[in-house]
């Protein structure tokens, strides 16, 4: 099977500076355009079907690539972004400075294991992610396209396959071969680099 994992556009959020997470947030007009420029890329990779985050930016994402490919899309819940900063969900980073200061210096001090009051824990939010995948990849296709979030993807790639992600762009696509021998990165767009961890 040949997985294209792949990032949504550019969100308003973004746009905005805020804490994103789990804040659903849509995507921005250059977010759209971005994915205009990855359905073109996706064209010809005789991609089945889209499995997508029930967020919306993701949503939007697959959304656009089935319609261009004339295939269907499919919201799995369990590939969502995580829930990384509790309270902080949605401020713009001046306003959490301002009014969380602990708590945005717990972030910068631990980027993926701080424990924020009323964020997701990451090793929970990264087996959920990983079960999700993994029955995702389960399926009888020859090849799929996951549409979801820098996070998910990260710990995919950190807890699933070996590496850290360095530079993971709006719209990134990841090329990945699937058999009974297991998972193999084929190719890379959007992506400054990988190391081993």
């Amino acid at each position: 099977m040949k997985i294209y994992l792949i990032r949504h556009g550019e969100t308003t959020g973004d746009v905005e500076d805020r804490y994103g997470g789990d804040y659903d947030d849509c995507l921005s007009e250059n977010g759209e355009k971005q994915v205009k420029e990855l359905t073109e890329k996706l064209v010809d990779k005789d991609i089945e079907i889209v499995h997508h985050s029930p967020l919306i930016r993701a949503a939007q994402t697959a959304q656009e690539i089935g319609e261009k490919l004339g295939i269907g899309t499919e919201e799995v819940s369990d590939i969502r972004e995580r829930n990384n900063y509790g309270e902080l969900t949605g401020l713009t980073k001046k306003e959490a400075t301002k009014n969380f200061p602990e708590e945005v210096e717990e972030i910068e001090a631990f980027p993926i294991y701080h424990k924020l009051p009323h964020s997701e824990e990451y090793y929970e939010f990264a087996k959920r992610v990983i079960d999700a995948f993994e029955k995702i990849c389960e399926k009888e296709h020859e090849s799929i396209a996951i549409v979801t979030h820098g996070g998910p993807i990260k710990a995919i790639f950190r807890e699933l396959l070996g590496f850290e992600i360095e530079g993971l762009s709006d719209c990134a696509i990841i090329e990945i071969e699937h058999d009974e021998q297991g998972y193999e990165i084929i190719g890379m767009d959007g992506v400054k680099g990988i190391t081993p961890n």
